[in-house]
């Protein structure tokens, strides 16, 4: 008579899912988890917490400045806006016009996250100096490397990105979705770049 085999990947699994919500909740009021999650469809997002603002998606950089022209540009606290519970900073007021009157057209993609990380279904922050503008959409990146690597496939890239933030991170939390691919992390896929 065989004896049942005990571990495996099966135990490993359940230790690490038991081991993240421990540590989930002893995070429960950090910084992370209350900027980046807010209780909006802007879940999650790449967002901090900066004085009275407590969700500051990129740093308080104007993400109508891509579209413009401008490139990377700070905001400013005096023209700001709330859209989704997350606060945006602008350079100047026609800019804040501009993203009030069509907010998503100005919204980066997967909330401002890295675009390239995506490919693995990992909200990883994007540096907002290092974008792209690729058929209407600003897509940011953590370094120039992840910039390039992505833009070596774009098309294949973003059909990729897409579908994995739309079943894997929308909605979800931010630092249990990081948990979560380090623990059981995804296939390369034949779209990865």
């Amino acid at each position: 008579m065989k004896r049942p085999v005990r571990g495996g990947r099966g135990a490993r699994a359940a230790l690490l899912r038991a081991s993240g919500l421990a540590v989930a909740l002893l995070l429960g009021g950090c910084n992370s988890l209350v900027a980046q999650n807010p209780w909006s469809p802007m879940k999650p997002v790449n967002a901090v917490r900066q004085g009275q603002d407590p969700r500051l998606i990129l740093g308080g950089y104007d993400v109508v400045a891509y579209f413009t022209g401008a490139g990377s540009m700070p905001g400013q606290a005096q023209f700001q806006a709330r859209y989704e519970q997350v606060d945006l900073r602008f350079a100047s007021a026609e800019h804040r016009v501009l993203f009030e009157a069509n907010p998503r057209a100005y919204l980066p993609a997967y909330h401002g996250y890295c675009a390239a990380a995506m490919l693995g279904a990992v909200p990883r922050r994007a540096d907002p100096k290092v974008f792209a503008l690729l058929d209407g959409r600003l897509f940011l990146f953590a370094d120039e490397p992840a910039k390039e690597r992505f833009l070596q496939h774009p098309a294949a890239n973003v059909t990729r990105a897409d579908r994995l933030w739309r079943e894997q991170v929308e909605g979800r939390n931010a630092d249990w979705q990081r948990l979560k691919r380090w623990a059981d992390p995804l296939p390369a896929g034949p779209e990865a770049g």
